[in-house]
């Protein structure tokens, strides 16, 4: 299984009704994106000293599947919102290990 884990950096100046409607985006990709397993996401709710300001994990059964992800029709809109509002994004893909139990 591959864990794909995206951190955000948001600009000050992100309108509330866009981070709104990449929030609600966000929402309809879990059942609706062919291979994608899981996916959740929220913001730090700690607000201690930290880079980032929200973060999105999903989980895929195979690297194909991220692939079909990253280019579908529910995911591509969602970067007309994060894309321009961000400061820094940065991800991570890596394999998870099974676990016995």
């Amino acid at each position: 299984m591959i864990r794909h884990t995206v951190l955000f950096k948001f600009k000050a100046d992100f309108p509330e009704a866009d981070l709104a409607a990449w929030r609600d985006g966000l929402d309809r990709m879990e059942g609706n994106i062919p291979g994608l397993l899981k996916l959740t996401h929220g913001a730090d709710v700690l607000r201690q000293d930290r880079p980032f300001d929200y973060a999105i994990v999903a989980d895929f059964n195979a690297e194909e599947d991220l692939e079909v992800y990253a280019t579908h029709p529910l995911h591509e809109p969602l970067k007309k919102y994060s894309l321009p509002n961000s400061e820094q994004i940065i991800a991570v893909d890596f394999l998870l290990q099974p676990t016995d139990d």
